[in-house]
């Protein structure tokens, strides 16, 4: 029909053929670029063991660690700190990038790392939905990837948000009860917008809805979430409530609260202000005796991310490391300050010590290279039931 002869046929037949197995062979390649969903569904982890079998080192991927930094609030610069001392020690290139608040920035710096064939990096976002798909990527690559609470990660970090909220609000509750006569207008600034801290701010509320003296004048959640965006969000509340008891919140928009407080004088020794993460401005508050500043609940994000940077080393050597891990909330007091100052600075003795690492940690399930398709892409809480 064509003029082929027979001679010629045949040669074309195998050109056809070998045309299709390229284009399977295309398509299961994307597949394979894909990559696995991860666990999507939650489930409860058991606890970590150190002792599982190692598996694979990742193949031709770099000795490196990069984190990807939300902005530079300093409970993300523990972060850093614990990471770069980390990678000191265990002989990993080291290097930090500075997102700024850009989710954009984020994903570029990301997807750069990964074309790099960087072999471990941590990132946080401020929004945590837009950057999971870049760490996706990551993972699919054969990376460590570890993330503070948002998924995916081979490694995720959570607090347990109710109970470290409770800490906080129990707090304010004590002082509310012996310091305020019961009676208290109380400033919540939340993080609500981000689902998964929403149950520190549920805690608090059981906590302060119970008391009949307690009015919540204010429940918000500022933008953005750091000391400048506190600062606004209070400027506001005063207007229409100038007169307030307690505030609570995450350290950073706490001090900013702090800040407009004292700009229009309605500072008192009497106050309750209290915060989460532990960071060195409210600690140094909590040192003044006639600070409103009397709570941090701290989440030490240097012991965190020594611990982070040590499982990544870890990964590339082919052990096996938790999935999850626990940041426990230590309420500091002025009998603790001076330990917590301590570890703050050397966070590998921490790690190094059982007993004290315990105080600050705590580890679930188990993963490496060979099992990383059972990487954590649901919202992990020790939590969960």
């Amino acid at each position: 029909m064509f003029g082929l002869t027979r001679k010629t046929a045949r040669p074309l037949g195998q050109a056809i053929a070998q045309l299709l197995i390229s284009l399977v062979a295309g398509l299961a390649c994307a597949r394979a670029q894909e990559g696995a969903l991860g666990i999507t569904r939650p489930v409860v982890f058991p606890v970590f063991d150190p002792n599982a079998p190692s598996c694979s080192a990742p193949v031709g991927l770099k000795k490196a660690l990069a984190y990807v930094q939300e902005n530079d609030r300093d409970f993300l610069q523990g972060v850093d700190h614990g990471l770069s001392l980390a990678a000191v020690n265990r002989g990993l290139q080291y290097r930090r990038v500075l997102a700024e608040n850009d989710v954009g920035k984020a994903i570029a710096q990301v997807q750069s790392l990964v074309a790099a064939k960087v072999g471990a990096i941590v990132g946080t976002s401020s929004d945590p939905v837009a950057f999971g798909p870049s760490l996706q990527q990551a993972i699919w690559s054969g990376a460590f990837v570890g993330t503070i609470v948002p998924p995916p990660a081979t490694l995720l970090l959570n607090a347990p948000q109710y109970r470290t909220g409770k800490v906080l609000a129990d707090a304010a509750i004590e002082h509310i009860k012996t310091k305020l006569g019961g009676k208290a207008k109380v400033v919540l600034l939340t993080q609500d917008t981000m689902e998964f801290l929403a149950p520190r701010f549920t805690a608090m509320r059981d906590g302060l809805n119970a008391l009949p003296g307690v009015t919540i004048v204010a429940d918000i959640a500022p933008k953005p979430v750091n000391k400048e965006g506190g600062f606004a969000t209070m400027q506001t509340i005063l207007v229409a409530n100038p007169d307030v008891d307690v505030v609570l919140g995450g350290d950073a928009v706490v001090l900013g609260a702090l800040e407009a407080l004292r700009a229009v004088g309605k500072d008192r020794p009497d106050q309750f202000l209290g915060g989460i993460d532990g960071e060195p401005e409210a600690v140094s508050e909590i040192r003044k005796a006639d600070s409103p500043y009397k709570a941090s609940i701290a989440l030490s994000s240097p012991v965190f991310g020594y611990a982070m940077g040590q499982f990544a080393a870890d990964w590339l050597d082919g052990k096996s490391i938790p999935q999850a891990m626990d940041i426990l909330p230590i309420a500091l007091t002025s009998a603790n300050l001076d330990q917590y100052d301590a570890d703050l600075l050397d966070p590998a003795s921490v790690y190094a010590d059982p007993e004290r690492r315990s105080d600050y940690l705590k580890m679930y399930g188990n993963i490496c290279y060979d099992s990383r398709d059972e990487y954590v892409n649901f919202p992990w809480s020790s939590e969960l039931k």
